[in-house]
Order: C-alpha cells, then structure tokens, then sequence
C-alpha cells in the first residue's frame, strides 16, 4: 500500500481537541458542537461562515506546505489510507504561550463615539498607521474597555486526532 511523502496532496479527517477533551475543530459532523454554532437555530453546521469551529467533510492538504501545523505534515509522512494517529502540538508549537502583555485597557473616551463593545465581542481595531490587531472584549464597563489580543487558543496544547483517508 502506498504511504504518504513531502508533497504528497492528502485527504484527512481529524478532531482536535484540548487538555480538558473538549472539541476545538472538527472534520467529522458528529463533533461539531450545535451549541457553539451561531448560524442555525438547528445547530446545522453546513454553512463554513457559522463560526461554530467546525468544517465539516475531509480535509486535502499538501503534506509540506504549512496548511496546518508542520508536526501535522511530520506525522502524515509515511501514513497509509485507512492509519491513524494522534498528534500532540504544544502551545508553543501552536498559537503561543498566553501573554499577559497582550491585554490592554482603553478608556471609553478614546474610542470611536460609534463603537460600543461588549465582553464576548471579537473585533479588528487599527491605529494610525492602519495596522490592524484582532482581538476580544474581556471587560467592559461605563469607563474603559479591556480587549485581549491573544489567540483563542493561546497557551492550549492542541491533540489531533486524524485518519489519512486518501493519497490523491
């Protein structure tokens, strides 16, 4: 059987998930978690702009490419369809150590009239020179608003688990 190599366009489902085994993304339907899906009273996950973190249906790579993470396209070399296995990605690998530098507080005052957040909120701010930083209302109150630039998933080991279904 053949197995897979760098350059190789692959097709893989997987589930990743954190230390606490809650589900973070998902290729497989029966992971999508219907109560972090915004799209559909439902829960029906088939719209990719839902928000619900999951895309549900196989994923195609090019194993070497950075399409996800590199330990990813490490494991998948010399995989065969149909094997299976589960990859630990430590958060430095991952989307970072969590950094408490990258939480600020802005005084109400200097916000644009017109912006009005509330905690929960994921927003783009820019500054003067367009540069712009995502980021999540943490804190809000009648003076200031505290925003954290920080990854979702910052300072998470991330575990996939992933089948390699096909070499295309």
């Amino acid at each position: 059987m053949a197995q897979a190599k760098q350059g190789d366009k692959v097709k893989i489902d997987y589930t990743g998930t954190l230390e606490d085994g809650s589900v973070f993304d998902s290729t497989l339907e029966s992971e999508c978690d219907p109560e972090d899906c915004d799209c559909e009273e439902d829960g029906d996950c088939g719209d990719d702009e839902c928000g619900c973190g999951c895309e549900t249906g196989p994923m195609e790579l090019t194993i070497g490419k950075g399409e996800l993470f590199s330990m990813i396209d490490e494991a998948l070399v010399g995989m065969a369809p149909g094997d299976k296995k589960t990859v630990v990605i430590p958060a430095a690998d991952a989307f970072g150590e969590y950094d408490k530098e990258r939480v600020f507080t802005v005084p109400r005052a200097e916000l644009p009239d017109d912006l009005d957040p509330a905690v929960g909120d994921e927003l783009v701010l820019a500054n003067e020179d367009e540069e712009e930083l995502g980021v999540a209302v943490i804190e809000a109150n009648a003076e200031s608003v505290t925003f954290d630039a920080n990854h979702p998933l910052a300072g998470e080991d991330l575990t996939f688990e992933m089948t390699l279904l096909e070499i295309l």
